[in-house]
């Protein structure tokens, strides 16, 4: 996990290009996915050319083959759509066994990397063959997440919401834009008996979360972004550097600083922090596309936040502060120290990940929005996670078993 300088450095992996297909030299792929065949093939595919097809379609980091490196515990597979001899949709596929079977519930977080605007128009096409797929591999369940964007809201109009009386969630608040492709997407999935795992209290839940914030860093410069912020972050900034923070690139060592700040943070807002082993096989994993910033007063680390990027998105992934010492702003100035490094290295987008679903400003949760918000970041709606049974009998068992793993913990 190699440090950079706030100027940041191209990494070269996981950087997009803007294309429909991967094509690979014709003997190549005649070796790999005989042309003879007809129609869309799902079929496993190498590590290698999953990869550039992610590269090259601008695919979440968790629909990457690193990403199978951050999940030990669960088998992997890389799978392709295939038809006539070009790779035209992927998927990285974890499989969360159940123990003593061959039986597992098959994930696909944040995919497949599909062009949703063609499965759209001929779901079944693309669809069956990878339930197909996953049910000749005994998975009993899918749940897929993709990435299609639905509704965006802007900054102002998530504030506004915020204000409202009336609005409690954002299905409460009239978008800015609404995606056809997205809406559309979703119709399909109820229509083919998909269902969507969303909690219907607006909380997080398991899975990846449905809304998040993005900062369009396109044609930006530090002083753009400054001025794009509301008030108190602006304030927010002059007051941790006029505290003095510094805030330096992290290295392998200073996990074990991020993971004490993290679970700091997790006692503080009551939620379960992951182990320390879980982000050294993170890092481990995704290598030199992840970074580590640790924000210092007087030689005292007071917040830590860890960034990934894919393709041109940087995003927030996981952080974490002390309380000490609060006035000097430490965690605002690692997120800015974050957002300029993304900004040098030509990142597209600053991605702060999920907000719960709520725009009641007597909701604990609504406090994060009002801070991802002030960074002058819009509010992204994605179709979510949905999941598709292939065995009802397979799948009672699942829930029944985790009821009671819950109840034990």
């Amino acid at each position: 996990m190699p440090g950079t300088d706030l100027r940041g450095t191209p990494t070269g992996l996981l950087r997009g290009r803007p294309a429909h297909t991967l094509r690979l030299r014709p003997e190549a792929a005649s070796a790999l996915w005989p042309k003879s065949r007809t129609g869309l093939v799902v079929q496993a595919i190498d590590a290698r050319q999953h990869a550039r097809y992610a590269e090259s379609h601008s695919a979440s980091i968790l629909q990457t083959p690193a990403w199978a490196g951050a999940k030990p515990s669960w088998r992997s597979e890389s799978i392709g759509w295939i038809e006539q001899g070009e790779l035209v949709g992927a998927a990285l596929v974890l499989h969360r066994p159940v123990p003593g079977t061959n039986r597992s519930l098959a994930y696909v977080p944040e995919g497949p990397a599909l062009p949703w605007h063609q499965v759209v128009r001929e779901p079944a096409r693309w669809l069956d063959p990878f339930l197909a797929h996953l049910r000749s591999q005994h998975a009993f369940a899918v749940r897929i997440g993709p990435a299609q964007a639905v509704r965006t809201w802007s900054t102002a109009t998530a504030k506004r919401g915020l204000a409202a009386p009336g609005a409690r969630r954002f299905s409460d608040l009239e978008p800015d834009q609404v995606h056809p492709e997205g809406t559309a997407l979703l119709e399909v999935l109820r229509e083919k008996g998909w269902t969507s795992l969303e909690d219907e209290s607006g909380h997080f839940s398991a899975g990846q979360p449905r809304l998040g914030v993005r900062l369009d860093l396109r044609g930006q410069t530090p002083q753009d972004l400054l001025k794009g912020m509301n008030q108190q972050w602006r304030r927010n900034v002059k007051r941790s550097a006029a505290a003095g923070v510094r805030v330096r690139p992290g290295s392998e060592a200073d996990l074990a600083v991020f993971h004490r700040l993290y679970v700091e943070t997790a006692e503080r807002d009551g939620f379960t922090p992951r182990p320390l082993s879980y982000f050294r096989t993170m890092g481990d994993a995704l290598g030199p596309v992840l970074r580590l910033w640790v924000g210092e007063l007087e030689g005292e680390a007071l917040a830590a936040a860890i960034t990934v990027d894919a393709d041109r998105t940087c995003w927030y992934t996981y952080g974490g502060s002390t309380s000490r010492n609060r006035d000097a702003q430490a965690s605002t100035a690692v997120q800015w120290a974050a957002m300029r490094a993304a900004l040098a290295r030509d990142c597209w987008v600053y991605d702060l990940r999920g907000i719960a679903d709520t725009l009641d400003e007597a909701e604990k949760l609504s406090g994060l929005l009002r801070f991802k918000l002030g960074t002058g970041g819009s509010v992204v709606e994605t179709a979510g996670e949905w999941e598709f049974v292939l065995s009802p009998l397979w799948h009672k068992a699942f829930q029944a078993h985790q009821r009671i793993q819950k109840a034990r913990s």
